[in-house]
């Protein structure tokens, strides 16, 4: 039985990856997490699991991590200043002979125009200078001295099914592509932008196959489970919803100037933001989001689709149109 270490365990997509994990059978999983592990151990009693809380300092996350095979990372990057913790973690599972190890990614193929995601691409940069020889002191001449991955993939297509959920543990909220309210944001002339859309069902799958997987794994870790333009996707959602969406054209001239001309902002309540901050960056986020997509960092590549062929992902049309079907 494998040993996994879950860095954020209480985060909505770490808990996704846990169950599916679980699931297997095959494993015994650590979670971790700064919040006291009693309410937690009680309310989330899955088997072969264990709830550790952290301060995720260097020696004790070294001791915490003694025979862990595998470490998967979902510490939020702009909630961990100077991302302390998570390197933290990457040196404790280096000192614990931690074989594997996956950072807080989770999202984009790259971050221009994405400032909030300025914390993954320093871990990034991080683990690139860690594993520049690819030589450890106990290993033979090209080991990594820490396998990694990026898993990607792309957009969660369960973002498109807000207000209902899709899943157990995705906190669904509005984005620019509106399916309840039939209308969408986008920039002017992208309707050719292309985006990945994954289940967070089909990534959790894809990690619990991963972690078995028994060759290296890829820095890059693309997931696509399917790819459709920014005009598909309207197009899909007026199929299945029934009508014709508003779209409203933003021009990149005024987005990059701090220029937002659109009559209504998703707000996008994720659980590790305050209301405060989350009505404070609807703007730059919308913005960032609309210049990102057309500059291609939802687009992701399929590294595990080829490594894991036999796996078959959900396509968008399918999952969108069961999830939506009688829905007012």
């Amino acid at each position: 039985m494998v040993k996994i270490a879950i860095a954020g365990a209480t985060g909505n997509v770490a808990q996704e990856v846990t169950e599916a994990l679980v699931a297997t059978g095959k494993h015994k999983l650590l979670l971790l997490t700064r919040t006291d592990t009693a309410e937690l151990s009680s309310n989330n009693a899955f088997p072969n699991t264990t709830w550790i809380t952290t301060d995720y300092g260097l020696d004790g996350l070294s001791e915490t991590l003694q025979g862990v095979d595998t470490v998967l990372s979902f510490i939020v990057t702009h909630s961990d200043p100077g991302n302390t913790a998570q390197k933290n973690l990457i040196n404790a599972s280096v000192r614990a002979g931690v074989k594997r190890f996956a950072p807080s990614e989770w999202a984009t193929s790259s971050f221009e125009h994405l400032p909030w995601y300025a914390g993954k691409a320093e871990i990034r940069e991080y683990l690139a200078e860690l594993n520049k020889d690819k030589k450890a002191s106990h290993s033979v001449l090209h080991t990594p001295v820490l396998e990694y991955t990026f898993f990607q993939p792309g957009q969660f297509t369960d973002y498109l099914c807000y207000p209902y959920k899709s899943s157990k543990h995705i906190h669904p909220f509005p984005t620019q592509m509106d399916f309840h309210a039939r209308r969408a944001i986008i920039l002017e002339d992208s309707e050719d932008a292309r985006i990945t859309w994954t289940t967070t069902k089909d990534l959790a799958n894809v990690v619990a196959k991963a972690v078995e997987h028994e060759g290296e794994w890829p820095v890059v870790g693309g997931i696509k489970g399917d790819e459709v333009t920014i005009g598909e996707i309207i197009a899909l959602g007026e199929k299945i919803r029934g009508g014709p969406f508003i779209v409203e054209k933003l021009k990149a001239e005024d987005l990059k100037a701090g220029i937002v001309k659109s009559s209504w902002l998703p707000v996008v309540d994720h659980p590790s933001l305050s209301p405060a901050a989350v009505e404070a960056m609807a703007k730059g986020f919308l913005s960032g989001m609309l210049l990102g997509i057309s500059a291609g960092v939802l687009k992701v590549s399929n590294e595990w689709n080829r490594l894991l062929p036999d796996y078959e992902f959900t396509r968008a049309e399918e999952f969108l149109t069961e999830v939506w079907e009688s829905k007012p």
